[in-house]
């Protein structure tokens, strides 16, 4: 059976301009969470038209690269597609089920990371940890939840599994976020921390068990706290 002939076209201008831009967000040009320059610089940058322009973000907006947020401008949403249904899927997912997610992937990657580590993979969990301490000082809960967020991602990279790696950076936040930011009180705080540096001391003595035991404890601490803390607010 003779075959059909494949129309020949070149791209159009806007779909060589989606490419390039999904390009630079997946290589970190811009990190997700960060606002993109203006339409302005964007077009004086590329060399392209405002409707061109205008096409292309929307293409990345309908992917789920990018969010349009009416008088704040345009952030990065995802850094690739994949990422953007995993996140969509999990924030959607009820909390328990998450939680359960995130023990298996950190207590299995927490294991990994004993067995593997490098020094200087060790040198920044112990950085982190001092950061985590800073921020909690503080008492600043944006800053603490990105240095936990950052913490737990450190440990997951140093499993040394790529896959496994991948998976929960596409997770991201959807994994690590706490509902409306929910505040520890000091006892909680105290054991909280408790249970990073126990998990950080097993990972430097390359204690595979006792990793994988923090891990889910920290896990565990976090599901007690979200669960007590709507009861401790009505209480008040």
């Amino acid at each position: 059976m003779k075959r059909i002939s494949t129309p020949r076209r070149s791209a159009s201008l806007s779909s060589q301009l989606v490419t390039s831009l999904r390009a630079h967000i997946e290589a970190g040009g811009w990190p997700v969470g960060t606002r993109i320059p203006p339409e302005q610089t964007l077009m004086e940058e590329l060399g392209v038209g405002r409707s061109t322009l205008r096409e292309a973000l929307g293409a990345l907006v309908h992917l789920g690269l990018l969010e349009a947020r009416i008088g704040d401008g345009t952030y990065v949403r995802a850094s690739s597609e994949l990422q953007s249904v995993m996140v969509r899927r999990a924030s959607s997912a009820q909390r328990d089920n998450v939680l359960e997610l995130r023990t298996v992937l950190e207590e299995y990657a927490s294991g990994a990371a004993a067995l593997r580590r490098s020094e200087d993979q060790l040198h920044q969990l112990r950085e982190l940890l001092a950061d985590a301490d800073a921020a909690c000082a503080g008492a600043d809960r944006t800053a603490a939840g990105s240095v936990d967020a950052l913490f737990h991602r450190a440990v997951v990279r140093a499993s040394g599994n790529d896959l496994l790696i991948e998976v929960y950076d596409h997770l991201g936040t959807a994994l690590t976020a706490s509902p409306e930011g929910l505040p520890w009180d000091a006892v909680g705080a105290e054991e909280h921390a408790r249970l990073h540096t126990r998990l950080v001391d097993a990972i430097e003595a390359r204690d595979e068990s006792g990793a994988r035991d923090a891990a889910a404890a920290i896990v565990q601490l976090t599901r007690d706290h979200e669960a007590e803390a709507p009861r401790a607010a009505e209480g008040q």
